[in-house]
C-alpha cells in the first residue's frame, strides 16, 4: 500500500475497533454479523489489510454506521467540505482506475457520493448490496457498460442510469479511452438488519 492507502487503512481499522468495542462485541461476533472471516476483521482493525469495497460494506452494515462513517471521523452537525483529492480511494484498478468516496451521510438512511475513473479495459464487480439499495450513475467522460443482474446497459458521455444495487452488478470500460462517472448510492435502514452470508475464506 502507498502512504495514502496505509493512512486510510489505519483510520478505518481504528474506527471499526471503536464501533465494535462500543457494542461490546468480540472479533468473532463482528465477523459473524458481517459475514467475513475473523482473520479479515483482525487485519482490518490492525490497518494491515486493503479490504475490498464489499468487505467494508459488510462491516459498516453490521456495525450499523454506514460506509462513510468508516472512512471519516465523526463530525458535528455542520457542513462537511471535502476538497479535491481528499476523498477516500477505496478501489484501484490494475491500470490506474480509482473509485473514490467523496461524500456521504450517516445512518439510518445512508447516501454515498462516488467519483469513479475506469482506465481502458478495467472492470469493477460488485456483489448485491443490502435490500433496498439504489444507485444513480452519470457518465462525465468517455463510455462504459453497466451490467445489472445480467442485463447490460451501454452508456456514453452525459448518459445516466438508475438501478437497483441489491442485485449483482458491475461497471466496465471496454473502450480504448479512460472513462469517468459519478455514482450516488442510497442504502436505507443501515444497521437495522444483519447479513447472513457465509464467512469469506
Amino acid at each position: 500500500m502507498d502512504d495514502g492507502a496505509a493512512t486510510l487503512a489505519r483510520a478505518i481499522g481504528t474506527r471499526v475497533k471503536q464501533e465494535r468495542r462500543a457494542r461490546e462485541w468480540t472479533l468473532d461476533q463482528l465477523a459473524a454479523h458481517a459475514g467475513v472471516s475473523r482473520r479479515m476483521v483482525v487485519n482490518v482493525e490492525h490497518g494491515t489489510a486493503n479490504p475490498s469495497v464489499s468487505t467494508l460494506l459488510r462491516l459498516s452494515e453490521a456495525l450499523g454506521v454506514g460506509l462513510p462513517s468508516l472512512v471519516e471521523p465523526p463530525v458535528a452537525r455542520t457542513a462537511k467540505l471535502t476538497r479535491a483529492g481528499e476523498g477516500a480511494v477505496l478501489w484501484t484498478g490494475e491500470s490506474g482506475g480509482r473509485g473514490t468516496l467523496v461524500a456521504g451521510t450517516h445512518p439510518p438512511d445512508v447516501v454515498e457520493l462516488w467519483d469513479w475513473t475506469l482506465a481502458a479495459g478495467e472492470r469493477h464487480e460488485s456483489e448485491a448490496h443490502a435490500d433496498g439499495t439504489r444507485e444513480l450513475l452519470h457518465v462525465q467522460e468517455g463510455a462504459i457498460t453497466v451490467e445489472v443482474d445480467g442485463l447490460v446497459h451501454e452508456l456514453g458521455t452525459g448518459d445516466a442510469l438508475t438501478f437497483h444495487g441489491d442485485v449483482p452488478h458491475s461497471y466496465a470500460n471496454p473502450h480504448d479511452e479512460s472513462a469517468r462517472f459519478s455514482l450516488t448510492v442510497f442504502e436505507p435502514g443501515v444497521g437495522t438488519t444483519h447479513r447472513t452470508e457465509q464467512p469469506d475464506a
